[in-house]
């Protein structure tokens, strides 16, 4: 484990204090958790986001997607507790 030292505000490390003695752990250990938290949640929209542009870049390729509200119904009908079939795939046009 490496060593890391983090200029803070004094507002944000009082802020981060008072908070860690709320959730009854030490300021150090509040900002680890907060990092990684950070980290993830970082780490998981780079992965929407590319995964919505490698999904684009098939749709404009193949020319082919779902209609909007085919997939709306669908999920509509899943939220609910049916299980529909699946929207189907199909030609659009630019």
């Amino acid at each position: 484990m490496t060593t890391t030292s983090l200029k803070l505000s004094d507002d944000l490390k009082k802020r981060a204090v008072a908070t860690a003695e709320k959730k009854g752990v030490s300021p150090h250990a509040f900002m680890v958790q907060a990092i990684e938290q950070a980290t993830t949640a970082a780490e998981r929209r780079a992965g929407f986001v590319s995964d919505a542009l490698a999904a684009r870049e098939q749709m404009l390729s193949t020319g082919k997607a779902y209609d909007a509200s085919e997939v709306h119904a669908y999920l509509k009908a899943r939220i609910a507790g049916n299980q529909p079939a699946k929207p189907k795939v199909s030609a659009w046009q630019r």
